[in-house]
């Protein structure tokens, strides 16, 4: 299923939230290790913005090093479950990484990359997508050939150049790096990044 495209990046902010949502995220893999430590506030308790429908992704690192980032695209749950659900994912099921141990979970940092609405990129050929990318700024979202693949903004600090970003976004997705077609689709989107 494509994002929906949208021109308005949401203005509300989610850092004045940052304590709440790093304490959700580090309770939902805790539960794994603790039953008690899953128990949340009733829901009435958490500020509006934070019940309303968002994408995230939860990026975790151990000793700085990535050791899991599961994440969705699309705005289909609160954003507190979204949350809830992508920590426990990035700990426990990215398919990169062994399942987190209670002694990892002690060291542990912990990012929420909150998306903004994606914006659809309207291009004939690969000079045009890249010409549209904003790197540093920019999430992207490349679809093509019943694959799709994105990366969050923070991946520019290791891919800088927008051709190697575009080539290991393509094989991130399962294609060639130097693949081509009218049929790629792709979209855009920023972050709120809490850590």
């Amino acid at each position: 299923m494509a994002p929906i495209a949208s021109t308005e990046p949401p203005t509300y902010q989610y850092a004045q939230h940052r304590a709440t949502l790093l304490e959700l995220a580090r309770a939902a893999i805790l539960s794994a290790f603790d039953d008690r430590a899953g128990q949340d506030a009733a829901v009435e308790n958490y500020a509006k913005p934070l019940l309303e429908a968002r994408a995230c992704f939860v990026t975790l690192r151990l000793d700085g090093q990535l050791r899991g980032c599961i994440g969705s695209l699309e705005a289909d749950r609160s954003l507190l479950e979204d949350i809830r659900a992508n920590a426990h994912a990035a700990a426990f099921c990215d398919p990169r990484f062994r399942a987190l141990s209670v002694d990892e979970f002690e060291r542990l940092q912990i990012e929420i990359s909150i998306l903004n609405a994606p914006i659809a990129l309207s291009f004939s050929n690969q000079f045009e997508l890249s010409a549209q990318l904003r790197p540093g700024i920019d999430g992207v979202i490349l679809a093509a050939d019943g694959r799709r693949s994105t990366f969050l903004p923070s991946v520019w600090a290791a891919l800088p150049d927008v051709g190697d970003f575009l080539r290991q976004l393509k094989i991130k997705a399962g294609l060639p790096g130097d693949y081509w077609s009218e049929r790629v689709r792709a979209w855009r989107y920023t972050t709120q990044s809490i850590n």
